[in-house]
């Protein structure tokens, strides 16, 4: 089993036992999982982004050129955007947590949805099926596609 670092910042639970389950299945490294607020995700995608805005999730991949690091880098979820996401999906928290989770571990991985031919979306189409996700997280990945 993989390791899991939690710095949840914030009141929003956080399932690990899920996020364990999504992660093993991917990649057999550890990894860092920050959960904030906007404020916190707004400063840190201004500064290394150059966008002043909040997101939803960043993901800071660990360069480690010669393999001896056991951690792939940090994920850093807004929890103000999984509720958010949940009460406009109607889904669970938990499961608007997993969808970012995958979408930011997907991007530790290498994937980029900006500029593949659509790897990453059919990866988590297939991660979001495998992890009976709402189909509704499916539908929404296709439309961000299309914008």
């Amino acid at each position: 089993m993989s390791m899991l670092i939690l710095d949840n910042q914030t009141e929003l639970k956080v399932h690990k036992r899920k996020l364990r389950l999504i992660q093993d299945s991917m990649t057999k490294k550890g990894l860092e999982l920050i959960v904030c607020n906007n404020e916190y995700i707004k400063d840190l995608n201004r500064q290394y982004r150059g966008i002043d805005e909040a997101t939803d999730v960043l993901s800071f991949p660990l360069i480690d050129e010669i393999g001896l690091n056991d951690t792939i880098g940090t994920i850093i979820i807004s929890a103000d955007f999984v509720i958010a996401g949940a009460k406009k999906y109607n889904h669970r928290k938990r499961d608007e947590m997993a969808l970012l989770f995958i979408h930011g571990l997907l991007h530790l991985l290498g994937y980029d949805h900006e500029t593949d031919n659509g790897e990453m979306r059919s990866l988590e189409r297939d991660l979001i099926n495998k992890f009976e996700l709402p189909h509704s997280l499916i539908v929404r990945t296709e439309e961000s596609d299309e914008i």
